[in-house]
C-alpha cells in the first residue's frame, strides 16, 4: 500500500516522465509565443518528445523548431493520433474542448469520459479532484464510477487515495433546502460504497477546507461546483493545475484550460502516465 502523502507527488511525475520521455501530441490553436515556448521548456526539460497539432502556417509564423502535424482541425486529429500509436499520450493544449472531448469519444470507442484534475494549493499542496467538466457528476452511479476509477488512477503514483466527498451544506443545515438535503445524503451513501469498495473515505459536508488538510482526491457535488473551485483556485486563489487526465486503461489524455496558456506540467504529467510496459507489449504482438 502506497503513502497517504503528495507531498512528493511533483517529484514522482517529474521522474516518472523523464523515464519514459513519451511522444506527446498538444493541440493548437490561435498559437503565442507563450504556448509554444512551454511546449518547447517541456521537451528542452527531457519531459517528452512534443508534437504540435494545428495550423503549420500559424505555427511557424510564431516560431518553433518542435516537430509540428499541420492541420485545421486539431480537435479530430488528436484523437487519431492517439488510436494509430503514432504518439504516446495527448494533451488538449488550445484545441476547443467540446470537439475534442466529442472526437475522442467517438475515435477511442468511450461510452463516457471521466476526468480527474490535478491541482496545487497556493501553498504547493497537490491534490485530485472530480468531476470538474459542468455535466458530469450529476447522477448516483457516475460519481462512484468517478471514485473508482479515480482511485485506480491515483494508485499508479504510489499514493494511496484518501477521499473527501463534499456536499452542498453542513450537517445542521438540513431542512433549509431541497437540494441541500439532497447532497447531504448522497455524501453519506457515496462514503458507504467507497467504504465497500475498501477505499478510505470521508463526508466532509460543504467544509472544503477541513477536507483538502485530510483527503487526497476532493469529490465535489457535481462538475459544475467541481469547475469553480477549480477556477477560483487557479485563477483567484494563486493555486496552480497541472491538467485533468481522463480515465481511460488504454490510453493516455490530460486535458487542459485553454485560460493561462502555460503547458510544460500537463505535458509532463502526460508523459508520466504512459506505461511503456503496456506500450512495448503491444508493439510486440503487432
Amino acid at each position: 500500500m502506497g503513502s497517504k502523502s503528495t507531498g512528493n507527488l511533483l517529484e514522482i511525475i517529474e521522474q516518472k516522465a523523464l523515464h519514459n520521455r513519451a511522444r506527446v501530441a498538444i493541440g493548437v490553436r490561435d498559437p503565442t509565443p507563450k504556448m509554444l515556448k512551454s511546449a518547447k521548456d517541456a521537451q528542452d526539460a527531457g519531459y517528452a518528445h512534443v508534437v504540435l497539432i494545428g495550423d503549420k502556417q500559424k505555427i511557424e509564423a510564431v516560431g518553433t523548431d518542435l516537430e509540428v502535424i499541420g492541420t485545421n482541425d486539431p480537435e479530430k486529429v488528436l484523437g487519431e493520433l492517439l488510436r494509430s500509436k503514432y504518439v504516446d499520450a495527448a494533451v488538449r493544449g488550445t484545441a476547443r474542448a467540446y470537439e475534442t472531448l466529442s472526437n475522442l469519444k467517438k475515435t477511442l470507442e468511450q461510452d463516457q469520459l471521466h476526468r480527474i484534475a490535478l491541482l496545487l494549493t497556493c501553498e504547493g499542496k497537490p491534490f485530485f479532484i472530480a468531476p470538474v467538466g459542468i455535466d458530469e457528476g450529476n447522477e448516483l452511479a457516475d460519481k462512484i464510477a468517478f471514485i473508482r476509477l479515480g482511485v485506480e488512477h491515483i494508485r499508479r503514483f504510489g499514493i494511496e487515495p484518501v477521499v473527501g466527498v463534499l456536499s452542498g451544506g453542513r450537517l445542521g443545515d438540513l431542512g433549509r433546502n431541497k437540494r441541500v438535503d439532497q447532497t447531504l445524503a448522497e455524501g453519506d451513501f457515496i462514503v458507504n460504497r467507497a467504504r465497500e469498495m475498501g477505499i478510505e473515505a470521508k463526508h466532509y459536508t460543504i467544509l472544503i477546507e477541513d477536507a483538502i488538510r485530510e483527503a487526497n482526491f476532493i469529490m465535489a457535488p457535481d462538475g459544475i461546483s467541481g469547475n469553480l473551485i477549480f477556477r477560483t483556485l487557479v485563477f483567484l486563489g494563486g493555486g496552480d493545475g497541472m491538467g485533468a487526465p481522463v480515465l481511460m486503461n488504454d490510453h493516455v489524455f490530460v486535458d487542459t484550460s485553454r485560460v493561462g496558456g502555460h503547458y510544460t506540467k500537463a505535458i509532463m504529467l502526460a508523459s508520466a502516465l504512459v506505461d511503456k510496459s503496456r506500450a512495448e507489449n503491444v508493439s510486440d504482438e503487432a
